[in-house]
């Protein structure tokens, strides 16, 4: 009765174990790996592009960047948008910026239906 119970149980533990496995790929969301300029860095000159990385693949549609100045007006040129040759790559394009502190405000939509948002800032000397 033991060896069967055994049997049992172990196949019970895999089941929970694939339950949970498969929980937590659901509950995953695109969290920003990389960011160019790094987050909270300080530069000796403006950056031409802003480029965000993500751990999963975006929605074109629905995932977009915004670049602003310290009075909160949009600076960056209003291109944002994912990488087609890489789809956990957004990025968006800036004219030269002058010194000063510069915030990255991003909302994006991972192709599993979850949005994320966030924002950091930069500084250019």
């Amino acid at each position: 009765m033991s060896a069967g119970w055994g049997a049992s149980a172990r196949r019970v533990g895999l089941a929970l174990v694939a339950c949970i496995a498969g929980a937590t790929a659901t509950a995953a969301h695109a969290v920003l790996q990389q960011a160019e300029p790094r987050v909270e860095s300080t530069l000796k000159r403006a950056p031409e592009e802003v480029r965000l990385y993500f751990s999963e693949r975006l929605e074109p549609a629905y995932s977009s960047l915004r670049v602003l100045n310290d009075h909160g007006a949009q600076v960056d040129r209003r291109d944002s948008h994912v990488d087609r040759a890489n789809p956990v790559l957004l990025r968006a394009t800036i004219p030269p910026l002058p010194s000063g502190t510069y915030k990255v405000i991003w909302r994006v939509l991972s192709i599993d239906a979850d949005i994320t948002e966030g924002g950091f800032t930069f500084r250019i000397e």
